[in-house]
């Protein structure tokens, strides 16, 4: 029944399957890889047709996680998988970014990539097992896909280069890259590090290269067995369309590219573009005009990249290397925590960042468990941001990915809890883009945090870095505006300290570049970091000594586990009280860690002084607060340190034995004691009259006076029992 094509090897010291024939025969073409015990199915369905007068290609990768995959029952009231999590979005589009440049140019039918987690051993991510299962799935499919690619992740632990580490040796790695490419190029890098060298992130790509080579044999072995017959796809014929278009707009092109503004550059295009249309014979279809748009732009890619070869000047006349004009300004909005707007050329981040408290931590629901996320980068690119309408809606699946890059940038270089226990929330509103907003979000972040206090170990910068390439001649741009990333071959992406490389990404829409180029195109980068940190020192070179007179304050303690029942009490009636008098807001935690926050300082105090009542004991000599609860003939009890009551006896009360307790004080009334030590049954035993009650500060000793001395102050038996008994008569 199961015609079953197989192929096995042994990668990264786990063994790698990849399997078709045997599940979603109905497809185009379906794999199943497994990993050690992790294991995906991709499949690939591709229209036999193109809709008319379509003029992008419609490809969509759709990378889902099942719970039960993991053995789970999803949460909520529906149980089951609901909108993709942040983690489904981000290896979605990890997928689609090194197959997409690898379609024959032209292809244009819709084609859809489904990769799907059947079951996670916990130990082998599941995003790099997707990756190559799409691969050899559309590998097999038919398509014209010049493929196959391979990709793996690369960890830095101990100093040393390890392929596809297990998901709990990431927590000791010092990098997590993941990259992807052909046999002979790469044609995608994702990362984040702790602040590596240039060079130690380059060795790190090329041997993540070197190590997926193995899996591209294993997907050609795979293909030879069960390969379906490849397309007869001809892309559509241009050549009756060039030199009509190049005659009439070139001039006009040529204009348009050598204009700095925008805005400006945009409208000239827009008219040369509207020109051609009457070169269209009055019975085309909206095939021919999807063609005659594909010569057009092909021009604009001539015009821009042969001008940048030959002349080493841009679009807005600069040079390879210069950066744009940057203006940094940090505080620029009076009742947030910390603010900043980052400005370079065209491109503005408006960034803001938020203190909080426990309670704001984010709770992540992966495969994995459920963990909870103190730091969160959240980015916006609304349509007004490059002079457009557009509809406004929840994230896409761009504003995710860039916010990511830019949390990747800057998450390395955050505090430790014990360092800073605040949550932190940073939202970058792009209010102007042409070219690497996410780069600016980096900047902006970096400067937000530093404004609202964060000790943030360094600033952090990025630059998008881009690649014109013809032929064998080749130029790295620094800085790129949005025409350059759309009409050139490379968004390189480069983000760090004047330390290292903190984050590090590229996509590349030619078949892959080399060694050579990435090499030039870090050394460039890292020339315009320096500089780009230099214009943002201007503005603000490190944190705060304080926080925000906004921000909330967050005092931090540690009390013994056993004492965790008590501070919150039965059913939590204590926790609550002690919020209720105070104001402040309480997070204890399971090892006896405790965080209050407060917006005013005396909330904190009160908090703390209840919280330490409760958790520590009273010290001998130590003068406290409290309260009288109780009144007696032979003294006063007073409540002075959270729970605990402690006796002033009479003779302790005011200097000279008074005649009653009740002539100095009442229930309720509160007063100074110093604790004068425990009797032999472990009972307090407090002083009133060695303290002035005015000032809560202890009364010096006159000169002479003998020092007061500690006694048992055990009542008399009859004080004790109540008053005056007869004596038991002598039986004589």
């Amino acid at each position: 029944m199961f015609d079953t094509k197989r192929v096995e090897m042994e990668w990264g010291g786990r063994k790698l399957t990849l399997e078709t024939g045997r599940i979603a025969r109905q497809a185009d073409a379906a794999v199943l890889a497994q990993y050690g015990e992790t294991s995906v199915l991709a499949t690939v369905v591709a229209e036999k047709s193109i809709r008319p007068g379509i003029d992008f290609f419609p490809l969509t990768v759709n990378y889902q996680e099942k719970t039960y995959a993991a053995g789970k029952i999803p949460g909520g009231f529906f149980k089951r998988e609901g909108r993709p999590t942040e983690k489904e979005t981000l290896t979605s589009r990890l997928i689609d970014r090194p197959v997409r440049p690898l379609f024959v140019e032209g292809f244009k039918n819709e084609t859809q990539v489904v990769v799907t987690v059947l079951s996670h051993d916990m130990e082998n991510d599941p995003d790099i097992v997707s990756m190559v299962a799409a691969s050899a799935a559309l590998t097999l499919s038919g398509v014209p896909f010049l493929g196959p690619i391979g990709g793996a992740r690369v960890g830095l632990i101990d100093g040393r280069f390890v392929l596809n580490p297990m998901i709990d040796e990431m927590g000791l790695s010092d990098l997590d890259l993941v990259v992807a490419g052909t046999a002979d190029a790469v044609m995608m890098v994702e990362s984040e590090a702790k602040e590596l060298p240039e060079k130690q992130m380059l060795e790190a790509v090329m041997f993540g290269h070197r190590g997926f080579q193995p899996v591209i044999q294993a997907i050609i072995d795979l293909a030879e067995k069960a390969a379906k017959d490849p397309w007869d796809f001809q892309p559509p014929d241009k050549s009756k369309y060039k030199d009509k278009v190049k005659a009439l707009v070139e001039a006009d092109l040529r204009k348009a590219f050598a204009t700095p503004e925008k805005q400006k550059r945009h409208e000239l295009v827009e008219a040369a573009n509207a020109k051609i249309k009457e070169i269209l014979p009055p019975d085309a279809d909206a095939n021919e005009e999807v063609l005659l748009g594909s010569v057009f732009k092909a021009l604009e890619q001539d015009v821009v990249r042969g001008d940048i070869i030959k002349t080493k000047r841009r679009i807005d006349g600069r040079d390879l290397t210069t950066v744009r004009p940057i203006v940094s300004d940090v505080h620029v909005l009076p009742r947030t925590h910390g603010s900043a707007l980052f400005t370079r050329g065209e491109t503005q981040a408006l960034v803001v960042a938020t203190l909080g408290t426990g309670e704001d931590e984010q709770y992540v629901d992966a495969l994995e468990g459920t963990r909870k996320e103190r730091f969160m980068l959240h980015y916006n690119f609304p349509p007004f941001s490059v002079g457009e309408t557009g509809r406004m809606g929840s994230p896409g699946r761009r504003e995710i990915g860039h916010g990511k890059l830019a949390w990747r940038a800057v998450h390395p270089l955050m505090p430790t809890p014990e360092e800073f226990p605040y949550t932190v929330r940073v939202v970058s509103e792009i209010t102007e883009s042409n070219g690497s907003s996410s780069m600016a979000t980096v900047c902006g972040t970096s400067l937000a945090l530093m404004d609202a206090g964060v000790p943030i170990k360094r600033p952090v910068a990025g630059i998008a870095m881009g690649l014109i390439k013809e032929g064998s001649e080749f130029a790295v741009l620094s800085d790129i505006l949005g025409d350059e990333d759309h009409l050139g071959d490379m968004d390189f992406k480069v983000a760090g300290t004047e330390n290292g490389v903190t984050s590090l990404q590229m996509d590349i829409k030619i078949t892959g570049i080399t060694e050579e180029i990435m090499r030039v195109a870090l050394d460039q980068a890292y020339a315009g970091r320096m500089h780009i940190l230099g214009e943002m020192a201007k503005a603000l070179s490190g944190a705060r000594a304080e926080l925000g007179e906004h921000a909330p304050r967050i005092e931090t303690i540690k009390i013994p586990v056993d004492k965790i029942r008590e501070v919150i009490g039965s059913g939590g009636s204590v926790i609550r009280e002690i919020v209720a008098e105070s104001g402040a807001k309480i997070d204890i935690e399971d090892d006896g860690t405790i965080k209050i926050a407060a917006a005013k300082r005396e909330a904190i105090e009160a908090a703390l002084g209840r919280i330490r009542a409760i958790t520590s004991e009273p010290e001998v000599g130590t003068i406290y607060k409290g309260k009288v609860v109780k009144v007696m003939e032979f003294g006063a009890f007073v409540n002075f340190f959270g729970p605990k009551d402690g006796l002033v006896h009479i003779s302790q009360l005011t200097q000279g034995r008074p005649e009653t307790v009740g002539e100095v004080v009442k229930e309720g009334q509160e007063v100074y004691v110093k604790l004068l030590g425990f009797d032999d049954r472990g009972k307090v035993r407090l002083s009133m009259k060695v303290v002035d009650q005015a000032t809560g500060k202890e009364i010096p000793r006159k000169e002479g006076e003998p020092e007061e001395e500690f006694r048992s102050e055990r009542p008399p038996r009859r004080e004790r029992e109540g008053g005056d008994r007869p004596r038991r008569r002598d039986r004589g």
